[in-house]
């Protein structure tokens, strides 16, 4: 078995497709969007906690919620990132940004 370390995103979300794909699909877009929501909250609460294990498993949860998401609308994670970003700040395309705020 592959280690998550050696995994590229496309291969994660073809992992949750394998698992999660037909619960997801029943459930739809909109309410796996919603569990996403709810994974996004509960990291929100790890991090003002600073309690490094549970942002670990609330990162987890969220990558996880994300790629069932995007297998739910077709969308392929790792192709659609590395379109957008490309090596470079998409706005002001710069290594690092310099992106005013």
């Amino acid at each position: 078995m592959e280690r998550l370390g050696d995994m590229h995103v496309r291969e994660f979300q073809n992992m949750m497709h394998r698992i999660y794909f037909h619960r997801d699909y029943e459930r739809g877009a909109v309410g796996t969007f919603d569990w996403l929501v709810e994974e996004i909250e509960e990291l929100g609460e790890a991090l003002k906690e600073k309690n490094t294990k549970a942002m670990e498993d609330e990162f987890a949860d969220v990558l996880a919620w994300l790629a069932s998401l995007a297998n739910v609308v077709n969308i392929d994670l790792e192709k659609a990132a590395l379109i957008k970003y490309n090596n470079k700040c998409p706005k002001c395309q710069e290594i690092p940004c310099r992106c005013s705020f």
